[in-house]
């Protein structure tokens, strides 16, 4: 197979990228190296797999660049994973939200229409496509927010709804990618992400939570450090799923397109693999020894209580279910946190 990675330094694209070349495939990886980690990335790539590979630099924006590599490359099978990942910063600036998420995703989907129009187009969504789900009905425990009317999770069926610039984009990038197949017959995969985490994720403030609340366990070690802060009241839940079984899916869908094409899966950890802020503390604490110190401030604008992923239809499509259960990704998140530190002290 030959594979182009949009986005193949951030964390899903280079543990993507990494996974392929361990086995042989061939790729070209995109990327303009603006988000924090993406460089070393590269580096890191580089150091496993030589320069058996191609990297461009390249933004998503530029549409005669990206028109230009697909009909260069024909590439059996696209991984568009490129796109502005903060809800904050979709709300600071719409305008580059809407560029990168919704007109970079349309660049791609022309030029395969254009050019290779049988090219496989994998496009990582988000749940945030619905919405803030202040319409349905919760329950509370000590811990966490429940769903009492959906005990194995929310399906594809929800009704959309973007609810913030960062939803909005991506959702009508989403909708692009499916009606491609519709209306041109490409075939294209929607994965709508829930939260996701694994080593190479360089986890900031307002992107990659796992990972940034590993962060400030590791720093509870020293006590005169504040507490940090958290938005809302810690019961708010999702459901966390490794990079190891996200890549995993990913690869399942191109050896099962007849059977997937134009569908859209919700993909997440599953009930299983669901956590409260409280419950991820909680294991955090566990794990390193140090209690969690932390304050809370107002909820985020349409944050969600609870998402979980109803698996059903990834399970009954794929054959795909979780393997990495989220006691065991925590140990290795944190594992990789601690590395990080070593190496880059700047980034905690």
């Amino acid at each position: 197979m030959s594979w182009l990675i949009t986005g193949g330094c951030g964390f899903v694209g280079s543990n993507l990228a990494h996974d392929l070349l361990s086995s042989g495939e061939t790729v070209v990886v995109l990327d303009n190296l603006s988000r924090q980690g993406s460089p070393e990335n590269l580096t890191w790539l580089r150091s496993q797999h030589g320069r058996d590979w191609q990297f461009v630099q390249a933004d998503i924006r530029d549409r005669d660049r990206v028109a230009d590599l697909v009909r260069e490359l024909r590439p059996q099978a696209i991984a568009h994973l490129a796109g502005q990942v903060a809800m904050t910063t979709s709300i600071q600036d719409p305008r580059l939200d809407f560029e990168v998420n919704a007109l970079g995703t349309l660049n791609v989907l022309e030029a395969v229409r254009l050019y290779s129009s049988e090219t496989i187009v994998l496009y990582s969504s988000t749940n945030k496509v619905y919405g803030s789900l202040e319409e349905l009905t919760y329950g509370e425990t000590e811990t966490r927010y429940t769903l009492p009317d959906y005990p194995h999770g929310l399906a594809e069926t929800l009704q959309l709804d973007g609810c913030s610039p960062y939803g909005c984009s991506k959702l009508a990038a989403d909708q692009y990618v499916r009606d491609y197949h519709r209306v041109y017959g490409i075939p294209t995969v929607v994965f709508r992400h829930s939260s996701m985490y694994g080593g190479r994720q360089f986890a900031t403030y307002d992107q990659g939570w796992i990972g940034w609340f590993c962060l400030q366990a590791l720093a509870m070690s020293d006590s005169q450090i504040p507490p940090f802060t958290i938005s809302g009241n810690g019961k708010q839940v999702r459901d966390v799923l490794h990079a190891q079984d996200l890549i995993r899916a990913y690869r399942l869908a191109v050896t099962q397109i007849d059977r997937c094409a134009g569908e859209i899966y919700n993909l997440g950890g599953g009930m299983a693999n669901s956590l409260s802020l409280l419950e991820l503390f909680a294991i955090l604490t566990e794990l390193t020894g140090y209690p969690l110190r932390f304050r809370s401030l107002d909820w985020r604008h349409g944050d969600q209580k609870v998402f979980v992923a109803d698996l059903a239809k990834v399970n009954q499509h794929l054959g795909w279910s979780p393997t990495v259960s989220k006691q065991d990704g925590l140990r290795m998140m944190l594992d990789w946190t601690e590395e990080v530190q070593a190496r880059v002290p700047t980034l905690s």
